[in-house]
Protein backbone atom coordinates (compact mmCIF):
# COMPACT_ATOMS: atom_id res chain seq x y z
CA UNK A 1 0.00 0.00 0.00
CA UNK A 2 1.62 3.34 -0.89
CA UNK A 3 2.60 5.35 1.88
CA UNK A 4 2.55 9.21 1.61
CA UNK A 5 5.95 10.65 2.41
CA UNK A 6 6.83 14.36 2.40
CA UNK A 7 6.77 16.38 -0.61
CA UNK A 8 9.69 17.84 -1.97
CA UNK A 9 10.17 20.35 -4.41
CA UNK A 10 12.76 19.36 -7.53
CA UNK A 11 12.13 22.94 -9.22
CA UNK A 12 8.78 22.90 -11.24
CA UNK A 13 8.08 19.35 -10.54
CA UNK A 14 6.43 17.99 -6.76
CA UNK A 15 7.35 14.24 -5.76
CA UNK A 16 6.77 12.44 -3.20
CA UNK A 17 3.25 13.41 -1.62
CA UNK A 18 0.00 12.12 -3.56
CA UNK A 19 2.37 13.38 -6.64
CA UNK A 20 2.18 11.16 -9.83
CA UNK A 21 5.97 9.22 -10.27
CA UNK A 22 8.31 11.10 -11.79
CA UNK A 23 10.45 10.39 -14.42
CA UNK A 24 14.13 10.84 -14.64
CA UNK A 25 16.35 9.87 -16.64
CA UNK A 26 20.52 11.14 -16.73
CA UNK A 27 22.33 12.79 -19.50
CA UNK A 28 25.53 10.70 -21.75
CA UNK A 29 27.40 13.49 -22.52
CA UNK A 30 30.41 15.50 -21.11
CA UNK A 31 28.51 17.84 -19.46
CA UNK A 32 30.95 20.90 -20.01
CA UNK A 33 30.07 20.22 -23.82
CA UNK A 34 27.19 22.54 -23.55
CA UNK A 35 25.71 22.29 -26.85
CA UNK A 36 25.61 18.20 -27.09
CA UNK A 37 24.16 18.01 -23.44
CA UNK A 38 21.47 20.94 -24.52
CA UNK A 39 21.21 18.83 -27.88
CA UNK A 40 20.22 15.59 -25.60
CA UNK A 41 17.90 17.01 -22.58
CA UNK A 42 16.08 18.23 -25.24
CA UNK A 43 15.34 15.10 -26.87
CA UNK A 44 14.47 13.37 -23.43
CA UNK A 45 12.00 16.36 -23.06
CA UNK A 46 10.20 15.60 -25.81
CA UNK A 47 10.35 12.19 -24.81
CA UNK A 48 8.65 12.95 -21.54
CA UNK A 49 11.50 13.15 -19.36
CA UNK A 50 10.57 15.15 -16.14
CA UNK A 51 13.92 15.37 -14.30
CA UNK A 52 17.39 15.49 -15.66
CA UNK A 53 20.83 14.53 -13.81
CA UNK A 54 23.89 15.53 -15.50
CA UNK A 55 27.49 14.48 -14.73
CA UNK A 56 29.54 16.68 -12.53
CA UNK A 57 33.41 15.47 -12.86
CA UNK A 58 34.84 18.66 -12.33
CA UNK A 59 34.77 23.23 -12.29
CA UNK A 60 34.44 22.99 -16.36
CA UNK A 61 31.19 20.50 -15.76
CA UNK A 62 29.52 22.84 -12.98
CA UNK A 63 30.42 26.04 -14.72
CA UNK A 64 28.54 24.52 -17.71
CA UNK A 65 25.42 24.60 -15.91
CA UNK A 66 24.53 27.79 -15.74
CA UNK A 67 24.52 27.97 -19.42
CA UNK A 68 22.31 24.73 -19.73
CA UNK A 69 20.00 25.85 -17.29
CA UNK A 70 18.71 28.52 -19.28
CA UNK A 71 17.96 26.36 -22.43
CA UNK A 72 16.25 23.76 -21.10
CA UNK A 73 13.04 23.17 -19.54
CA UNK A 74 12.95 20.63 -17.00
CA UNK A 75 14.70 20.60 -13.92
CA UNK A 76 18.24 20.14 -13.83
CA UNK A 77 20.22 17.89 -11.04
CA UNK A 78 23.98 17.50 -10.67
CA UNK A 79 25.38 14.22 -9.92
CA UNK A 80 28.21 15.12 -7.49
CA UNK A 81 31.10 12.30 -6.63
CA UNK A 82 34.02 12.83 -4.51
CA UNK A 83 34.28 16.65 -4.57
CA UNK A 84 32.06 18.64 -2.32
CA UNK A 85 32.81 22.13 -3.73
CA UNK A 86 31.95 20.92 -7.15
CA UNK A 87 28.56 20.80 -5.48
CA UNK A 88 29.04 24.21 -3.76
CA UNK A 89 29.13 25.49 -7.42
CA UNK A 90 26.44 23.21 -8.57
CA UNK A 91 24.52 25.44 -6.50
CA UNK A 92 25.88 28.80 -7.32
CA UNK A 93 24.72 27.56 -10.86
CA UNK A 94 21.48 27.26 -10.09
CA UNK A 95 20.59 23.92 -10.47
CA UNK A 96 17.55 22.52 -8.94
CA UNK A 97 19.00 19.20 -6.66
CA UNK A 98 21.96 18.01 -5.70
CA UNK A 99 22.95 14.38 -6.18
CA UNK A 100 25.69 13.27 -3.05
CA UNK A 101 27.21 9.99 -2.65
CA UNK A 102 27.37 9.50 0.81
CA UNK A 103 30.03 6.75 0.05
CA UNK A 104 32.72 8.88 -1.38
CA UNK A 105 31.80 12.45 -0.70
CA UNK A 106 33.82 12.63 1.85
CA UNK A 107 33.83 13.85 5.64
CA UNK A 108 30.31 15.12 8.04
CA UNK A 109 32.33 18.88 7.62
CA UNK A 110 31.98 18.44 4.03
CA UNK A 111 28.26 17.56 3.91
CA UNK A 112 27.25 20.46 6.29
CA UNK A 113 28.63 22.75 3.88
CA UNK A 114 26.66 21.74 0.70
CA UNK A 115 23.48 21.52 3.41
CA UNK A 116 24.08 24.96 3.97
CA UNK A 117 24.38 26.08 0.83
CA UNK A 118 21.31 24.36 -0.08
CA UNK A 119 19.12 25.16 1.96
CA UNK A 120 20.56 29.03 1.70
CA UNK A 121 19.53 28.49 -2.41
CA UNK A 122 16.21 26.34 -1.21
CA UNK A 123 17.50 23.03 -3.38
CA UNK A 124 17.05 20.00 -2.20
CA UNK A 125 19.36 16.98 -1.60
CA UNK A 126 19.90 13.45 -2.91
CA UNK A 127 21.30 11.04 -0.85
CA UNK A 128 22.54 8.60 -3.34
CA UNK A 129 23.69 5.57 -2.49
CA UNK A 130 24.97 2.88 -4.62
CA UNK A 131 25.79 -1.03 -4.16
CA UNK A 132 28.98 -0.48 -5.77
CA UNK A 133 30.39 2.81 -3.62
CA UNK A 134 29.37 2.27 -0.23
CA UNK A 135 32.16 3.91 2.04
CA UNK A 136 35.25 1.95 3.01
CA UNK A 137 34.87 1.71 6.82
CA UNK A 138 31.26 0.07 5.88
CA UNK A 139 32.65 -2.64 3.52
CA UNK A 140 35.41 -3.70 5.75
CA UNK A 141 33.93 -4.37 8.68
CA UNK A 142 30.21 -6.10 6.49
CA UNK A 143 32.64 -7.74 4.09
CA UNK A 144 30.23 -7.81 1.56
CA UNK A 145 27.51 -5.40 -0.14
CA UNK A 146 24.44 -6.47 1.47
CA UNK A 147 20.83 -4.87 2.29
CA UNK A 148 21.88 -4.49 5.56
CA UNK A 149 24.83 -2.49 4.53
CA UNK A 150 23.05 -0.05 2.05
CA UNK A 151 20.91 0.89 4.64
CA UNK A 152 23.04 1.63 6.89
CA UNK A 153 24.57 3.86 4.54
CA UNK A 154 21.71 5.78 4.08
CA UNK A 155 20.83 6.50 7.65
CA UNK A 156 24.06 7.19 8.90
CA UNK A 157 23.94 9.98 6.30
CA UNK A 158 19.98 10.87 7.12
CA UNK A 159 21.65 11.61 10.15
CA UNK A 160 23.24 14.01 9.31
CA UNK A 161 20.57 15.92 7.53
CA UNK A 162 18.04 15.51 10.37
CA UNK A 163 20.60 16.88 12.92
CA UNK A 164 20.66 20.28 10.21
CA UNK A 165 17.11 20.12 10.53
CA UNK A 166 17.03 20.02 6.52
CA UNK A 167 14.02 17.93 5.12
CA UNK A 168 14.40 18.79 1.19
CA UNK A 169 15.67 14.87 0.62
CA UNK A 170 15.30 12.50 -1.80
CA UNK A 171 16.92 9.31 -1.39
CA UNK A 172 17.79 6.34 -3.35
CA UNK A 173 19.58 3.02 -2.49
CA UNK A 174 20.08 1.30 -5.63
CA UNK A 175 21.67 -1.82 -6.04
CA UNK A 176 22.51 -3.91 -9.37
CA UNK A 177 21.04 -7.32 -8.21
CA UNK A 178 17.03 -6.93 -8.62
CA UNK A 179 16.33 -9.29 -5.12
CA UNK A 180 18.74 -6.85 -2.88
CA UNK A 181 17.42 -3.61 -3.98
CA UNK A 182 13.63 -4.79 -3.43
CA UNK A 183 14.94 -5.35 0.07
CA UNK A 184 16.68 -2.53 0.67
CA UNK A 185 13.39 -0.47 -0.93
CA UNK A 186 10.97 -2.59 1.69
CA UNK A 187 12.91 -1.25 4.57
CA UNK A 188 13.48 1.87 3.71
CA UNK A 189 9.38 2.29 2.76
CA UNK A 190 9.01 1.22 6.62
CA UNK A 191 11.41 3.35 8.29
CA UNK A 192 11.84 6.60 6.44
CA UNK A 193 9.31 9.74 5.14
CA UNK A 194 11.37 11.16 2.51
CA UNK A 195 10.31 10.37 -1.24
CA UNK A 196 11.65 7.30 -2.49
CA UNK A 197 14.03 7.39 -6.07
CA UNK A 198 13.92 3.90 -7.13
CA UNK A 199 16.10 2.01 -10.00
CA UNK A 200 18.14 -1.07 -10.51
CA UNK A 201 21.68 0.62 -11.28
CA UNK A 202 23.86 -0.76 -13.94
CA UNK A 203 21.05 -2.36 -15.08
CA UNK A 204 22.50 -3.33 -18.56
CA UNK A 205 21.84 -3.20 -22.42
CA UNK A 206 18.10 -2.04 -23.39
CA UNK A 207 16.64 -5.08 -23.65
CA UNK A 208 18.34 -7.11 -20.33
CA UNK A 209 18.59 -4.37 -18.51
CA UNK A 210 14.93 -3.30 -19.31
CA UNK A 211 13.50 -6.51 -18.52
CA UNK A 212 15.45 -6.31 -15.40
CA UNK A 213 14.17 -3.03 -14.97
CA UNK A 214 10.69 -3.93 -15.13
CA UNK A 215 10.90 -7.02 -12.64
CA UNK A 216 12.58 -5.02 -10.12
CA UNK A 217 10.69 -1.32 -10.52
CA UNK A 218 7.63 -3.16 -11.47
CA UNK A 219 7.79 -5.16 -7.93
CA UNK A 220 8.27 -1.73 -5.88
CA UNK A 221 5.69 0.15 -7.24
CA UNK A 222 3.16 -2.59 -6.93
CA UNK A 223 3.64 -2.13 -3.42
CA UNK A 224 2.98 1.36 -3.23
CA UNK A 225 7.27 2.25 -2.77
CA UNK A 226 8.40 4.70 -5.14
CA UNK A 227 8.00 8.62 -5.91
CA UNK A 228 10.23 8.98 -8.91
CA UNK A 229 12.58 6.93 -11.03
CA UNK A 230 14.85 6.14 -13.25
CA UNK A 231 15.41 2.68 -15.40
CA UNK A 232 18.84 2.83 -16.06
CA UNK A 233 19.91 1.62 -19.33
CA UNK A 234 23.67 1.48 -21.37
CA UNK A 235 22.63 3.65 -24.52
CA UNK A 236 20.28 5.86 -25.50
CA UNK A 237 18.66 7.68 -22.48
CA UNK A 238 15.68 8.34 -24.21
CA UNK A 239 14.94 4.03 -24.20
CA UNK A 240 15.31 4.98 -20.06
CA UNK A 241 12.35 7.40 -20.63
CA UNK A 242 10.42 5.31 -22.76
CA UNK A 243 10.67 2.28 -20.58
CA UNK A 244 9.79 3.95 -17.62
CA UNK A 245 6.50 4.91 -18.67
CA UNK A 246 5.42 1.67 -19.74
CA UNK A 247 6.49 0.38 -16.61
CA UNK A 248 4.16 2.75 -15.16
CA UNK A 249 1.50 2.48 -17.92
CA UNK A 250 1.90 -1.20 -17.41
CA UNK A 251 0.78 -0.77 -13.60
CA UNK A 252 -1.90 1.87 -14.54
CA UNK A 253 -0.11 4.23 -12.46
CA UNK A 254 0.38 6.70 -15.45
CA UNK A 255 -0.58 7.06 -18.63
CA UNK A 256 0.67 9.92 -20.87
CA UNK A 257 1.70 8.23 -23.97
CA UNK A 258 0.08 5.58 -26.28
CA UNK A 259 -0.34 2.00 -25.53
CA UNK A 260 0.55 -0.39 -28.20
CA UNK A 261 -1.06 -4.23 -28.09
CA UNK A 262 -0.09 -6.60 -31.11
CA UNK A 263 -0.74 -10.15 -31.08
CA UNK A 264 2.13 -12.61 -30.83
CA UNK A 265 1.62 -13.90 -34.43
CA UNK A 266 0.71 -17.90 -35.04
CA UNK A 267 0.48 -19.86 -38.16
CA UNK A 268 -2.69 -18.41 -38.24
CA UNK A 269 -1.47 -15.14 -39.02
CA UNK A 270 -2.00 -14.20 -42.94
CA UNK A 271 -0.49 -11.11 -43.42
CA UNK A 272 2.89 -9.38 -42.35
CA UNK A 273 1.92 -8.42 -38.89
CA UNK A 274 5.56 -7.38 -37.29
CA UNK A 275 6.12 -5.12 -40.34
CA UNK A 276 2.52 -3.44 -39.68
CA UNK A 277 3.15 -3.62 -36.04
CA UNK A 278 7.09 -1.69 -36.16
CA UNK A 279 5.40 0.88 -37.89
CA UNK A 280 2.48 1.29 -36.33
CA UNK A 281 4.88 1.43 -32.73
CA UNK A 282 7.57 4.15 -34.71
CA UNK A 283 4.24 6.16 -35.45
CA UNK A 284 2.24 6.52 -32.17
CA UNK A 285 4.67 7.84 -30.26
CA UNK A 286 4.75 10.93 -31.71
CA UNK A 287 1.38 11.19 -29.99
CA UNK A 288 1.35 12.69 -26.68
CA UNK A 289 -2.05 11.19 -26.00
CA UNK A 290 -2.78 8.04 -23.79
CA UNK A 291 -4.38 6.06 -26.15
CA UNK A 292 -4.04 2.66 -26.77
CA UNK A 293 -3.87 0.87 -30.37
CA UNK A 294 -4.46 -2.51 -30.98
CA UNK A 295 -2.73 -4.79 -34.44
CA UNK A 296 -3.67 -7.88 -34.37
CA UNK A 297 -3.54 -10.65 -36.72
CA UNK A 298 -6.00 -13.52 -36.99
CA UNK A 299 -9.71 -13.72 -36.32
CA UNK A 300 -9.03 -15.52 -33.08
CA UNK A 301 -8.38 -12.77 -30.83
CA UNK A 302 -8.32 -10.09 -33.02
CA UNK A 303 -11.63 -8.07 -33.45
CA UNK A 304 -12.20 -8.59 -30.05
CA UNK A 305 -8.52 -6.87 -28.81
CA UNK A 306 -9.22 -4.33 -31.46
CA UNK A 307 -12.69 -3.71 -30.19
CA UNK A 308 -11.54 -3.15 -26.63
CA UNK A 309 -8.60 -0.64 -27.87
CA UNK A 310 -9.75 3.15 -28.56
CA UNK A 311 -8.43 1.90 -32.38
CA UNK A 312 -7.17 -1.23 -33.84
CA UNK A 313 -6.47 -3.46 -36.93
CA UNK A 314 -8.04 -6.82 -36.51
CA UNK A 315 -6.47 -7.95 -39.72
CA UNK A 316 -8.02 -11.72 -42.72
CA UNK A 317 -6.01 -12.66 -45.80
CA UNK A 318 -4.20 -9.79 -47.25
CA UNK A 319 -6.85 -7.44 -45.57
CA UNK A 320 -8.19 -5.97 -42.23
CA UNK A 321 -10.83 -4.11 -40.51
CA UNK A 322 -10.28 -0.48 -38.36
CA UNK A 323 -11.83 0.32 -35.52
CA UNK A 324 -12.75 3.08 -33.41
CA UNK A 325 -13.58 2.86 -29.99
CA UNK A 326 -15.13 -0.36 -30.73
CA UNK A 327 -16.68 0.34 -33.79
CA UNK A 328 -16.18 -1.13 -37.42
CA UNK A 329 -14.86 2.02 -39.31
CA UNK A 330 -14.02 0.46 -42.69
CA UNK A 331 -12.00 -2.67 -44.35
CA UNK A 332 -8.99 -2.07 -46.69
CA UNK A 333 -6.55 -4.46 -48.02
CA UNK A 334 -3.50 -5.23 -46.22
CA UNK A 335 -1.00 -2.10 -47.74
CA UNK A 336 -3.12 0.43 -46.59
CA UNK A 337 -4.36 -0.67 -43.05
CA UNK A 338 -1.61 1.59 -41.43
CA UNK A 339 -1.95 4.99 -43.41
CA UNK A 340 -5.87 4.12 -42.75
CA UNK A 341 -5.30 3.62 -39.13
CA UNK A 342 -3.59 6.99 -38.64
CA UNK A 343 -6.25 8.67 -40.58
CA UNK A 344 -8.59 7.59 -38.18
CA UNK A 345 -6.87 8.51 -34.95
CA UNK A 346 -5.93 11.86 -36.89
CA UNK A 347 -9.62 12.77 -36.98
CA UNK A 348 -10.60 11.71 -33.72
CA UNK A 349 -7.71 13.61 -31.97
CA UNK A 350 -8.49 16.53 -33.89
CA UNK A 351 -12.32 16.22 -32.90
CA UNK A 352 -11.57 16.07 -29.46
Amino acid sequence: MKRLTRTVRIGSVMIGGRNPVAVQSMTKTKTHDVARTIRQIRRLERAGCEIVRCAVKDKNDASALSAIKEKVKIPVVADIHFDYRLALQALDCGVDKIRINPGNIGATWKVKEIIKKARDEKTAIRIGVNSGSLPVAKTRRIKHTSAKAIVETVEDALDIFIKQDFHDIVISAKGAHVIDTIEVYNILHKRVMYPLHIGITEAGLPFRGGVKSAVGLGILLFQGIGDTMRVSLTGDPVKEVIAAYEILSALSLRRCKPVLISCPTCGRCEVDLLRMAKRVESRIFRYNEPITVAVMGCVVNGPGEAREADFGIACGKGKGIVFRHGKKVCRVRESLLVDTLFEVIDENIIDR
